[in-house]
């Protein structure tokens, strides 16, 4: 029987099988109490400390050592900013999920703690007295702990070849363990979408449009994606779908104008989609495509949320059939789920191509997992070859 021992593996025994360990910092006793019961009715993690300040974080990390921490962005003392570059000197390979409220000052420090080596971010419901708010909170923040872990125990297991068998020795006296379910082990890419990982020749007609959807992971991707596209975007719209709550994407469209430097904004509702734009979903909308007189243009909608999310990459990959049909190149990058698959599979049987990051270059490989084992895809690069790709196919190349 394999014992998960709470502290450093300094003892021979990997934590490996175990539950992820998970560190909540927040100031507010009523986020804590929720957060810990949600985990704590998870098989597969558990609560290993529930703190109030960054401060007691810093100095309670290397005892503690969790895995995963979600870390409140506004809290006495050490506020979660500061305190993150000092978690991660500590612990290296610490996930970090920053937490906050729907605020711009909150969003442009989220921004800022995704450069400073964060994961992810997550946004915390105004009131937890909302039942849906906190149902997508509960439902987020569960997902991302699960799979931003599940990704640093699978390259922690890349990292460090098994031990060798011990040599037999005497019996060591134990203290009883408590059983507990066994943590089932995160399913890997192709057992959670199954199909052959293969490509798909690049389609014969030359592309008008380019479409991106993606989640965790996302902005870093975006923000290095759209440097190397300046060609494609001076002579074709270029539209995204990122998995974000509002004001988030009020910044997040100000980071892609400065990256790319072109013009790049939250989309409107009604107006046209002309080359030398970037027109980006706004947070809480579906964006679709729609043909207004002889030009296409942008529709948003209050619709339910799609694959858990809203906006929604599907709804666009889809609708964008109907204005541009086999035109079109899209482009799935790092994030939870498989939203994006089924719209680029309507995209490939409209005569149009896909293209998905590599896992390697992922934060999580989920929607682009979901499009390669879909067998949709006519290329699986990382994301440092993807820009480069995109400019010869809209200026010609068909390889």
């Amino acid at each position: 029987m394999s014992v998960a021992f709470a502290g450093n593996s300094t003892t021979g025994t990997s934590r490996e099988a175990g539950p992820l360990r998970v560190m909540i910092v927040d100031d507010s006793v009523v986020i804590r109490g929720l957060i810990s019961r949600w985990i704590g009715a998870e098989h597969d993690m558990e609560v290993a400390a529930s703190l109030r300040t960054g401060l007691e974080a810093v100095n309670q990390i290397e005892r503690i050592n969790p895995d995963v921490a979600v870390l409140d962005i506004e809290m006495p003392e050490l506020d979660g900013i500061s305190a993150l570059p000092q978690l991660l000197a500590k612990k290296r390979d610490l996930v970090v999920i920053m937490a906050s409220t729907l605020t711009r000052r909150n969003a442009e420090v989220s921004f800022k703690a995704l450069s400073l080596g964060a994961a992810d971010y997550i946004p915390k419901p105004e009131s937890t007295r909302e039942a849906s708010a906190a149902d997508i909170f509960h439902h987020d923040l569960i997902q991302k702990i699960r799979h931003l872990g599940a990704r640093l125990r699978r390259k922690s297991a890349v990292a460090s070849p098994p031990l060798a068998p011990a040599s037999p020795a005497a019996p060591v006296a134990r203290a009883p363990v408590v059983a507990r379910p066994a943590a089932a082990p995160a399913p890997a890419p192709h057992a959670l979408f199954p199909g052959p990982m293969s490509t798909r020749p690049f389609s014969t007609q030359a592309p008008k449009v380019l479409l991106i959807g993606s989640s965790t992971g996302g902005p870093q991707a975006l923000m290095t994606l759209v440097t190397e596209l300046g060609p494609v975007i001076d002579r074709f719209p270029v539209l995204i779908t990122q998995h974000m709550p509002p004001t988030f994407t009020t910044i997040l469209a100000e980071h892609l104008a400065r990256s790319s430097r072109k013009p790049a904004a939250e989309a409107v509702d009604g107006e046209p989609v002309k080359p030398g734009r970037i027109y980006l979903a706004p947070g809480g909308k579906h964006m679709r495509v729609v043909r207004s007189g002889a030009e296409p243009a942008i529709a948003l909608d209050d619709g339910p949320a799609v694959n858990f999310c809203k906006p929604a990459v599907d709804p666009l990959f889809t609708s964008a059939i109907d204005i541009w049909h086999g035109n079109i190149l899209s482009v799935i990058l790092t994030g939870m789920g498989s939203d994006g698959m089924r719209g680029g599979k309507d995209i490939v049987a409209a005569g149009g191509s896909v293209i998905a990051q590599d896992e390697a270059s992922s934060v999580v490989w989920g929607m682009p997992g979901a499009a390669a084992n879909a067998g949709i895809c006519a290329a699986i690069l990382p994301l440092n070859q993807i820009g480069a790709k995109v400019n010869r196919l809209f200026a010609g190349d068909r390889s």
